[in-house]
């Protein structure tokens, strides 16, 4: 059963079998993309003498992330990798900022901005005590090749790397959370989804998995959308992964 602590966090009790994977969101869950992108937006507008608001292109950055996996999911577009929609999401918006003039070269070491996301500040340490305990592994809508260079990037210790490419599905599609369990050869119920972002997990519930909340009240940058509170999806809550690994006994 789930017990709900004096705070109203959830948390498992003794009588619930621990999971043996856990799971993770990785965009804004595991590491800051906004901030990234935006150090990387201002690094190349003050090489190229422009002036550009970094956050908000950040923001307009990461706005077509919806519709463009929408695009796949309806069939508009065939099966096409995160990297491919970061890249026509960017040819887009670069004229809507007045940035012009940008070589091949600039346009795609930008787009890969992607795969330079730092941290949050508790992410490996946490990482890596769950990882002693349980699986742990990226469930993201990134591409491999995306997610491979974002772990060497940021030190993660991810047992393997799952996710939208390999399903050919983007979350909260349910093959995405079922792909999980059967890479694995675990059952839905032994498998915990990790995330800051309650649609993923009422998703990945839906499915079987077990939750968990984590909160990353700046994810939108000061006075943004981010989610605070767990709702009936969550498992378990917690404030960061060192929190969540004391929970799981990590």
């Amino acid at each position: 059963m789930v017990a709900a602590d004096a705070s109203g966090a959830r948390r498992v009790t003794a009588e619930v079998p621990a999971p043996k994977a856990l799971v993770f969101d990785t965009f804004g869950t595991v590491v800051d993309w906004r901030s990234s992108v935006a150090a990387e937006v201002q690094q190349l507008a003050r090489g190229k003498g422009l002036t550009v608001d970094a956050a908000k292109f950040a923001d307009a950055w990461r706005a077509g992330y919806g519709p463009s996996m929408n695009r796949v999911r309806t069939g508009e577009l065939p099966w096409t990798k995160l990297d491919d929609l970061h890249r026509m999401t960017l040819d887009r918006i670069l004229p809507e900022f007045n940035i012009t003039g940008l070589t091949e070269d600039e346009k795609a070491t930008l787009n890969h901005a992607w795969h330079r996301l730092k941290p949050w500040p508790d992410a490996v340490a946490g990482l890596t005590r769950l990882k002693k305990k349980f699986i742990i592994a990226p469930l993201s809508n990134g591409n491999i090749s995306l997610m491979t260079e974002l772990a060497k990037f940021g030190g993660l210790p991810w047992d393997c790397i799952l996710g939208a490419e390999l399903a050919r599905h983007y979350k909260p599609d349910r093959e995405v959370y079922q792909s999980a369990a059967d890479f694995l050869d675990l059952k839905p119920a032994d498998v915990m989804m990790v995330a800051a972002h309650l649609g993923d997990l009422r998703a990945a519930k839906g499915v079987g998995l077990r939750t968990a909340f984590v909160t990353r009240p700046l994810e939108y940058g000061p006075g943004g959308r981010a989610d605070l509170k767990p709702d009936a999806s969550v498992d378990v809550s917690a404030k960061d992964f060192n929190d969540l690994a004391s929970q799981l006994g990590a």
